[in-house]
């Protein structure tokens, strides 16, 4: 019998055992989490995190022109530690959702934020003016019912801010199920009733270099999900690297400012609007 298999790792073993524990640690490497911004010197910890954190740098600078348009109600689905919520107006009627397993799956709990389980989000149809996803729909393993669900609470003159990241490593394993490309989300977003969709790349090959320069030497820092020797002869590595580091991070932050071909990016940053029902076309 013919011996169907390679030597090398076979990835359905950490979909196995990540399934069976949610939240066991099967990655070499978790980035530390997101925080909300609650004080200057948050701020200043964030905008240090940013320098080095490209995905998460492109991300609020794209937010920071859109956040402060945002008016009556914004509900932040999959909001984690509503680390963009100082970007909203004070005025605004800010609600955080998230799934009832974000702790266990995600590390994230957060007080003033509405927990849900199941498919329905905890909103009323048309509940809010602007709808801030991010970074959160290649976590959903049913993306167009989710869209839907999306459609479903936005206002019929209401705007979705949408985020996935493109270049990006296989993270808060095994609950990262996709990667969207330019094409597949125009599909999703219009077979979910969205209309406008306006996708926009977040850097070019110059900051997924760097990103993934800065992704590779940060595993090292961390002991390459090691133990003992080996842990300590990654962390050395790291150490020695910390120059090209620093180099991937100014290239990376070029890479941001002057994109280039879109055809390989961090991200993207999506904005739609609900398209009208049938019923309202016809009037």
């Amino acid at each position: 019998m013919a011996d169907w298999s390679l030597p090398r790792e076979d990835l359905c073993a950490r979909v196995r055992t990540g399934a069976d524990a949610p939240g066991s640690p099967t990655e070499g490497f978790r980035p530390p989490r997101h925080e909300r911004i609650a004080s200057r010197a948050g701020r200043w910890r964030v905008r240090l995190r940013a320098l080095a954190d490209l995905q998460l740098g492109s991300i609020r600078r794209d937010l920071a022109q859109l956040l402060p348009q945002a008016a009556g109600t914004l509900a932040d689905v999959g909001a984690g530690a509503q680390p963009f919520r100082d970007l909203v107006r004070p005025e605004v009627r800010y609600v955080a959702v998230d799934i009832e397993e974000s702790e266990a799956r995600f590390g994230y709990r957060t007080p003033d934020t509405r927990y849900f389980s199941g498919s329905v989000l905890p909103l009323a149809d048309a509940e809010a003016d602007t709808v801030l996803c991010t970074e959160t729909l290649e976590h959903v393993r049913e993306p167009l019912a989710f869209l839907r669900e999306l459609r479903r609470i936005l206002a019929p003159a209401g705007c979705l801010i949408l985020t996935v990241p493109f270049a990006a490593r296989w993270h808060f394993v095994p609950q990262d199920y996709w990667r969207f490309t330019p094409s597949g989300l125009a599909h999703l977003l219009t077979e979910a009733g969205f209309c406008e969709v306006r996708i926009y790349p977040r850097g070019g090959a110059l900051a997924v270099a760097g990103y993934k320069t800065l992704g590779v030497i940060l595993l090292l820092l961390a002991g390459s999900g090691r133990r003992g020797a080996a842990a300590l002869l990654a962390r050395l590595a790291g150490v020695v690297a910390l120059p090209a580091a620093a180099l991937g991070a100014v290239v990376g932050h070029i890479g941001l400012a002057f994109p280039g071909s879109a055809e390989d990016t961090l991200g993207y940053t999506v904005l739609a609007r609900p398209a009208p029902a049938p019923d309202a076309q016809g009037m």
